[in-house]
């Protein structure tokens, strides 16, 4: 497998950031196990540039600025550190070798894992932004400052922070998509891969750990319930690299809408935390993307800010699988009963799966929107719910009043005729005001395809008719 795969994008922003004339000093972040220091590694060796590479450790303050002075010294003389100890007295000294290290000729210098340095001594990014401002700046160097916590690593984006107004460019690095999961799963088919990425989402390092020889069961009693398995505290890892503080706090709330507490109140009542508290809580999940907020996409544009019909889900796949099965029956795996375990979770996990099958319906749509393949432009794409209808896809233009509604079935058969006129009986109950301006279109999403009585019954409304294969295909098309 190639060291790092699918990550273009980001490829063609730090040859930007190369190309550009001057100093760059860039912030680099994204979840453990994203990949983000095999991508900048990885190109800074196909660069041909001088390149400096140092990762903090979890150590006290002087092991990291000796650490960081011995490795820029020997970077300078370009050979390996020295066996001999350089023992700069404080950041400044350090960071002056580097400075030194660095010179005036161009190079890429990156700085990972920053947050350990910045939990021994606060006081890092102060003495950063002076090297900055007084050597680096002035200087052909592209600094890199990478980490997994993201909570710290956007502290430093603040107004108040040190560093402030000094970076150039920001990259955060973003999980895979489904369709670009594929290299990871030779041997596994679309719907496979979609069943192993409601699992582990697209965290590469989550991914090569799956056997594809195995099948889906040993690989989920091998990873998860095992009490020795490697994704046994990944959560809780997970969530203090990203959130820093209260962690337990945080971990509730991911508990509690993973158990199917959807709405504010609920989340509070679960997780046993005040309701006004959460104002404090769920803006930083949602903008650390592990969490996100709907609202049904029916909700007219001047009701949305006020509404009430506010929605929370998990983000994350691997979290969500992971709150969803193991975290409830870790009393099961403590005592050695995986497979009693596996049995419980096989009657729920087509219906776990159908969910992340629904937001690829939504994603494809979106998609196509941008694409403009739809029929008309959406102003909105989500899903409906209310007392009396939920529809999985909705995307609606409020200008043309246009809408379109669609089914996702993740059932192993054909979808059925009667499965498109459940859709077109629904929609008077969906559709905005009484509906008789509305222009209404139909989508239906198909695990393997539909009969030939719902094809022709579904051309005769103006419908999508679509089936996973070809859903994929298209979302690798858009990139």
């Amino acid at each position: 497998m190639e060291p790092f795969l699918d990550r273009e994008q980001e490829l063609k922003l730090l040859d930007q950031i190369l190309k550009a004339p001057g100093s760059q000093f860039v912030m680099v972040y994204g979840r453990r196990r994203v990949g983000k220091t095999t991508l900048l590694t990885t190109w800074a060796s196909r660069t041909g540039v001088r390149t400096f590479y140092w990762v903090a450790k979890r150590e006290a303050r002087e092991t990291l600025m000796a650490n960081l002075a011995r490795h820029a010294w020997g970077w300078a003389q370009g050979g390996e550190p020295p066996e001999v100890a350089v023992r700069p007295a404080d950041w400044e000294q350090a960071l002056q070798i580097l400075a030194q290290a660095i010179g005036s000729e161009p190079c890429i210098v990156i700085l990972d894992e920053v947050p350990y340095i910045l939990e021994s001594d606060p006081a890092f990014a102060s003495y950063l932004q002076a090297t900055w401002d007084q050597h680096l700046r002035r200087s052909q160097a592209r600094v890199f400052l990478c980490g997994s916590h993201i909570g710290m690593m956007t502290q430093m984006l603040e107004h108040q922070a040190p560093l402030y107004g000094r970076f150039t460019g920001q990259l955060p690095v973003q999980p895979l998509s489904f369709p670009d999961i594929a290299p990871f799963l030779p041997g596994h088919d679309v719907e496979k891969r979609l069943a192993v990425y409601s699992i582990l989402g697209g965290i590469p390092a989550y991914l090569e750990r799956w056997q594809s020889s195995r099948s889906l069961a040993a690989n989920i009693e091998q990873l998860f319930l095992q009490r020795t398995g490697w994704f046994r505290n990944e959560p809780l890892v997970l969530v203090s690299d990203l959130t820093q503080r209260e962690t337990g706090n945080y971990e509730a709330i991911l508990r509690a809408i993973a158990g199917g507490a959807h709405q504010r109140e609920d989340v509070a009542a679960f997780a046993a935390i005040p309701t006004t508290s959460l104002s404090h809580y769920l803006p930083r999940l949602l903008d650390l993307q592990l969490i996100e907020r709907r609202l049904p996409a029916t909700l007219p544009p001047e009701k949305r800010r006020a509404s009430h019909e506010t929605r929370y889900f998990l983000r994350d796949p691997y979290l969500r699988f992971y709150y969803r099965f193991v975290d409830p029956n870790l009393h099961l795996i403590e005592q050695g009963l995986s497979r009693r375990l596996w049995e419980s979770m096989q009657a729920n996990f087509r219906a776990f799966v159908a969910e992340t099958f629904e937001d690829l319906c939504r994603s494809w749509t979106l998609a196509q929107a941008r694409a403009g393949q739809l029929p008309f432009e959406p102003e909105i794409v989500g899903s409906h719910w209310s007392a009396q209808a939920q529809v999985d896809v909705v995307a609606v233009d409020w200008k043309t009043k246009q809408i379109l509604l669609g089914e996702a079935k993740w059932g192993g058969g054909l979808v059925g005729r009667e499965i498109i006129r459940e859709l077109v009986d629904k929609a008077p109950k969906v559709v905005p005001g009484q509906g008789g301006e509305w222009r209404i279109h139909y989508a239906f999403f198909a695990r393997r395809g539909v009969s030939v009585s719902a094809r022709s019954e579904a051309e005769r409304r103006s419908s999508i008719l679509i089936a996973l294969p070809e859903m994929e295909r298209d979302l690798r098309s858009d990139g």
